[in-house]
């Protein structure tokens, strides 16, 4: 143990800022202050002191005491979008008072125009909202201002820094996440961005069989069964391939490709997304970012992800939980992915740490916990369906693979849901009635096949009487499959539609009630990890239901989930996205965050609720994952919603 920086009976923190100071005294014991970066980068400054040895009852005593400031008052945050605005759209700031502050009656929009001469375009009244939590809030709208150019706002002393009004403001926000952030996560592959490489190439000794009746860390579990034909660290052949880190560690989720994929399939069939940046090379293994290659990068990030779940089918049998290092000091590795494995397959028969060259003596293969869910296999077989029809035509072979996997988990999680059905004490069985939903909509839309598209109605309906779950209100008036019915819209019939049109109408009802729930008028959610992933899906589900449906669904409920994103949100006013607008997060929860730097486009994932009323994402302090950790789910749902607001208003 290192020894303290200080000690003493008194330790008085910060006290040259009366805003931070804290006194803390021991009062029978002595005080210690130890830097717990010696020990790791996500260490904290520690205050201890030893407790006595042999002593019952009250054994230690400490007082502290924080500064208290006469009438201090938080300066007010003015929430507006970092980005800017399109001239037609809505543009309201959403001003965040202390409760002992008194809002302004009055806010002004000031352009700067070629000489650098500010010139006030508006001056318009500020209307106060009410009380969210800890705050007081109000709103400026300042949509009549629509002439291009530079803006502020002015809110009595206070300015805010410079925001574009333009047609094409969101024209390449999405553009570092397709062309950076995604890249950077890209597993079994070499990564190099001009003079840099990101990491080389990880994890060739994947991957062996998890042990049984095995609680792992991060939610990893093994029960008292493989559910797969191999032994337990038996090797799993064929699995380095394809994939991404899910997140700020190393491992590969199964349930976060599925979403991935999903979403660069609506991307590319949707919105046809064919932005060209990247070179990526399945047989060297071997990606340059910003070296175009004649191939969309989409469908190759598609042909990523499938290589992974396929070989998961092929070679487990079914989707696995996730592959995950075994050690916990591998675990909180930072840097290069590729030094955290041997990169040489284990051999039992070898002395720890002894290699022949090809094969090594060091376990330090990630894991696969293979134990089989009916959901997960619906979910992959979804994601598979869809996958195929994206590769066909680019990579024919990938493409049956696929589908004959999707095909396969469909039948082996209807035997599994059937035997379960019956079972009254699975808390479970209720949701994966309609598990299958988007996975037969999916191979309807693929195979053409009538026997799909006659489950899928069979389901669909019961399923938007069913609550969504969700943040905020929304979750209690959305039905389930709300996202799913509207995807459904173009394959169907007008009586589909028609009848789909009634759900919308209450779905509408939903949405007016996120409005009085908080003064952003989008689901923000309240728990341990933030709800930017969350008010995305809302977003492009107001997408969606605006496209078939315009006269019900306005186009402010799709811009409104941007705007959140890119700082009209609680606690601060920087995009939460990394690298797009004009202040944004500078740092995240990456695998890079030791060094306190930016990978770009990266969506953080927010706003997390500390008990009773306290809205936190903290920008200086990057290891608070759920706050900070940037994750893959959200990166492509991010990049659909960009290109559908692209979309929304070419169409306008």
């Amino acid at each position: 143990m290192p020894f303290p920086l200080a000690t003493g009976k008194t330790i008085v923190l910060s006290p040259e800022d009366p805003e931070r100071m804290i006194k803390i005294q021991a009062v029978d014991a002595e005080l210690m202050l130890f830097d717990g970066r010696n020990l790791a980068q996500n260490g904290w400054f520690i205050v201890e002191s030893k407790l006595p040895a042999n002593k019952t009852g009250k054994v230690l005593t400490w007082y502290l005491e924080p500064n208290a400031v006469p009438n201090w008052k938080r300066e007010p945050v003015i929430g507006f979008s970092q980005v800017g605005y399109i001239p037609a759209q809505e543009k309201i700031a959403v001003i965040e008072h202390d409760k002992n502050d008194t809002p302004l009656k009055t806010a002004s929009v000031f352009q700067i125009n070629a000489e650098g001469k500010a010139v006030e375009k508006l001056k318009g009244d500020v209307v106060v909202w009410g009380s969210y939590l800890r705050y007081n809030y109000a709103k400026f709208d300042f949509s009549s201002v629509k002439e291009p150019g530079v803006y502020y706002i002015q809110y009595g002393e206070q300015k805010t820094n410079t925001f574009t009004i333009g047609p094409d403001v969101y024209a390449n926000i999405w553009h570092p996440t397709l062309d950076v952030w995604f890249p950077v996560q890209m597993d079994h592959m070499q990564v190099n961005e001009a003079y840099r490489v990101w990491h080389g190439e990880p994890y060739r000794d994947d991957c062996l069989q998890a042990p049984l009746n095995w609680q792992h860390f991060d939610g990893y579990r093994q029960s008292d069964t493989t559910d797969t034909k191999y032994k337990p660290l038996e090797r799993i052949p064929n699995m380095a391939v394809g994939g991404w880190f899910d997140a700020g560690d190393f491992d590969i989720q199964t349930g976060s490709h599925n979403s991935v994929i999903s979403s660069f399939v609506e991307s590319w069939e949707t919105l046809k997304v064919d932005r060209d940046q990247t070179f990526i090379d399945q047989k060297t293994r071997y990606v340059d970012m910003h070296r175009p290659d004649g191939k969309p990068d989409v469908l190759q990030q598609i042909e990523h992800g499938a290589l992974n779940l396929v070989a998961q089918v092929e070679n487990i049998g079914h989707p696995v939980r996730g592959i995950i290092v075994p050690n916990l000091h591998q675990y909180h590795h930072l840097g290069d992915a590729m030094t955290e494995t041997d990169n040489l397959p284990y051999n039992p028969t070898l002395k720890p740490f002894e290699t022949d060259g090809k094969t090594s003596g060091t376990m330090d293969d990630r894991w696969a916990f293979t134990n089989r869910s009916s959901f997960l296999d619906y979910q992959t077989a979804a994601t598979l369906a869809a996958a195929s029809r994206a590769l066909r035509g680019y990579n024919n072979d990938l493409a049956d693979r696929s589908l004959t996997c999707a095909k396969k988990l469909l039948a082996e999680a209807d035997e599994a849901a059937k035997k379960q059905e019956n079972n009254s004490s699975d808390p479970m069985a209720a949701f994966r009635r309609g598990s299958d939903l988007n996975t037969v909509l999916q191979l309807y839309i693929t195979t053409k096949e009538k026997k799909y598209a006659d489950r899928f109605l069979e389901k669909i309906w019961p399923s938007l009487e069913q609550p969504a779950g969700g943040g905020g209100n929304s979750g209690r008036f959305i039905g389930r499959g709300m996202s799913t019915a509207l995807i459904a819209l173009p394959y169907m019939d007008a009586a589909y539609k028609e009848k789909l049109k009634g759900y919308v109408v209450k779905y509408k009802e939903s949405l007016a009630e996120t409005e009085k729930d908080n003064p952003y008028g989008v689901p923000i959610s309240k728990g341990g990890w933030g709800g930017n992933g969350v008010v995305i899906s809302w977003a492009n589900t107001n997408w969606y239901a605006h496209k078939a449906f315009p006269e019900i669904i306005g186009q402010e409920y799709v811009f409104r989930g941007l705007n959140y994103l890119f700082g009209c949100h609680p606690y601060s006013n920087l995009s939460f996205v990394l690298s797009v607008g004009t202040r944004s997060k500078k740092v995240a929860y990456g695998n890079n965050r030791a060094d306190f730097t930016t990978i770009a486009g990266g969506i953080v994932p927010g706003l997390i609720l500390l008990k009773p009323d306290y809205l936190e994402n903290k920008d200086d302090w990057p290891f608070l994952w759920g706050e900070n950790e940037c994750v893959i789910p959200e990166g492509a749902t991010y990049i659909f919603l960009s290109n559908a607001v692209n979309e929304m208003i070419k169409e306008k």
